[in-house]
């Protein structure tokens, strides 16, 4: 039996490798990512949100927008990943005093919006959170005139 001369196997190995890059480094993200794009493209661009025609950020991924301001809920700050937009209920309600005080919006109205916004309770499980994207949007949407210089 004849030995293969090992010039070959180096061949069939970069073959390999080389075909192994393009199918799974460029073609299978590509096909992911235009189904996403034709089946769910509000999530596949990351939930944006709008508001007066222009992007102000996302749902689900903190953007540059600044909610270190009093009259805005703030972001629970993330080791991992920088800032979450989601706050338990209890951080929620624990900052609706300041924001209030701020906007001279009542307490009682910030209270019910933010227990409107409750989500991640599934019968006993899961912790109650709220967004703080979602709900520093609609403060914008509900209060313009209190927003307009943040605007």
């Amino acid at each position: 039996m004849e030995a293969k001369p090992k010039s070959s196997h180096a061949r069939q190995v970069v073959a390999v490798a080389l075909l192994s890059l393009v199918v799974c480094g460029i073609l299978f993200p590509l096909v992911v990512t235009g189904v996403a794009q034709a089946v769910f493209p509000y999530q596949a661009n990351g939930e944006l949100q709008r508001l007066g025609g222009r992007t102000v950020g996302s749902i689900v991924a903190v953007n540059s927008t600044d909610y270190t301001l009093p009259v805005f809920f703030h972001l629970r700050n993330d080791t991992a990943s920088g800032f979450d937009p989601d706050l338990t209920l209890t951080d929620a309600l624990s900052q609706v005093p300041g924001i209030s005080a701020a906007t001279g919006i009542p307490g009682s109205a910030l209270r019910a919006l933010v227990q409107d916004d409750v989500q991640g309770v599934w019968w006993v499980f899961g912790s109650p959170y709220v967004n703080a994207q979602e709900l520093n949007i609609q403060l914008v949407r509900d209060y313009p005139q209190v927003y307009a210089a943040y605007g």
